[in-house]
């Protein structure tokens, strides 16, 4: 059922089988210019520099050196967008506005902000293993 949505509703990008470690492909993705106009191309591993390597759950048997697409659910890039980007910038924002009804300083303020954005992104780091399960890449042979 999970894999069905993930194949109608995805993020795609094709890359080449490195290597094969039970049942995970390493695939590595070739940057494109077609990244740049990607709408999910700030939240994509893939698109950050030349070439990527991505762990992924192999569909079905792949080879080395094989062209395969890389899947990842849309829905798990916006959740990446929102986890990175947007709930770092309302604790800011909202620990900046806190701070200085409180009547601190604005320099003080701004470092209270930004310790809890840094604590906040530590706390991510600490919860890795489990956000990982939410971002589970896919390949499969190039159709």
């Amino acid at each position: 059922m999970y894999l069905c949505a993930v194949l109608e509703e995805a993020i795609r990008h094709n890359g080449v089988v490195e290597r094969i470690e039970g049942d995970l492909a390493i695939v590595r993705i070739a940057q494109t210019s077609a990244c740049a106009a990607c709408h999910a191309a700030g939240m994509c591993v893939a698109s950050e520099s030349r070439d990527k390597r991505i762990e992924a759950r192999m569909i079905e048997p792949l080879h080395v050196g094989e062209e395969v697409e890389v899947l990842v659910r849309e829905r798990a890039g916006w959740l990446a967008v929102c986890l990175a980007y947007v709930v770092p910038f309302v604790l800011l924002v909202v620990f900046v506005a806190a701070f200085d009804y409180l009547g601190w300083s604005e320099a003080k303020a701004g470092t209270a902000a930004l310790v809890s954005v840094a604590v906040y992104y530590v706390v991510l780091r600490l919860f890795r293993d489990k956000l990982q399960r939410k971002f589970t890449f896919w390949a499969r042979k190039l159709e």
